[in-house]
């Protein structure tokens, strides 16, 4: 406190005003800094004091820590505006097609100080969650995470069922017909398309799946001049746009919706930027929704 304080005045006797103590008291203080970290961190200079590289870095760092002290003692809120904090986020092209682009527009201009991670969702995130090393995961809610990890519901999604503009199918698709028809599956968990596949088993359905891909946009796209049916998010497909080559039309009413969640571990529940982070998020979902 007393070495951020000098900096900023760059004058022993108004940073010992500021601080209540007296200018002996600083400067003693200061020495010590020094010694600590065997640099000079200060010059003094005709334009007054300059920082050294190291008494640099070492502000650098304060400005970063002393805020989150404060929070801790203070128990106040985080202010991305303020306050640097960095978040890894694991997302599937869906979420990252959805969510994304609305955080960029509506939550990046007044968090400056704040880096947002984006990685791709792969079976191991929930274990990435449990270790810290990712601080949310996005998953439809049938994709079960293991406990300790809560969940909490961003925004309800229903599927769209794609197929090449000169398909038979119009409108709407039986049951029958899909269960007949073969499928593009998008790979989340297992080689599975978790949702719809997870409720078609329930049901005693199989589908036959003739190629499983990663992402979304990679099966809307590859169904072009084929037979083939791909079930998708319908705010995905929205989000891309008009495309004359597809066409779009409602799955069998057994296909259900699902829940978009948002995952995370228990022990950041009370923590300020993580809370701001979810409500962030919550926030984004609304607007989605």
């Amino acid at each position: 406190m007393v070495y951020a304080v000098f900096a900023e005045e760059r004058h022993v006797s108004r940073a010992a005003e500021r601080l209540l103590l007296s200018q002996p008291a600083v400067s003693r203080a200061l020495q010590r800094l020094r010694d600590m970290f065997h640099d000079d961190l200060f010059v003094r200079t005709a334009q007054g004091y300059e920082l050294t590289p190291q008494g640099q870095r070492v502000l650098q760092e304060l400005e970063v820590m002393l805020p989150k002290l404060d929070r801790l003692l203070s128990g106040s809120s985080f202010d991305p505006g303020i306050e640097q904090a960095s978040f890894r986020l694991a997302v599937t092209d869906n979420a990252a097609a959805v969510l994304v682009p609305v955080l960029c527009r509506e939550i990046l201009p007044s968090a400056k100080k704040v880096q947002f991670d984006f990685v791709a969702w792969h079976k191991g995130s929930f274990d990435e969650v449990t270790h810290g090393s990712v601080d949310l995961a996005f998953s439809a809610s049938s994709v079960e995470a293991p406990p300790p990890l809560q969940s909490q519901t961003i925004y309800e999604e229903e599927f769209v069922c794609v197929v090449d503009a000169k398909s038979p199918f119009t409108k709407a698709i039986t049951l029958t017909r899909y269960m007949k028809a073969e499928h593009i599956s998008i790979s989340i968990l297992g080689g599975m398309q978790v949702a719809p596949d997870k409720p078609l088993a329930a049901r005693g359905y199989k589908r036959q799946v003739a190629i499983h891909v990663p992402y979304f946009e990679a099966a809307i796209r590859s169904v072009r001049g084929t037979k083939l049916i791909a079930t998708v998010p319908r705010r995905f497909v929205a989000g891309m746009g008009h495309n004359s080559a597809i066409k779009i039309l409602k799955p069998p009413p057994e296909i259900a919706g699902f829940r978009y969640v948002m995952t995370w571990h228990p022990r950041l529940n009370t923590d300020a930027a993580h809370s701001w982070l979810r409500a962030t998020i919550r926030q984004i979902g609304a607007n989605v929704a």
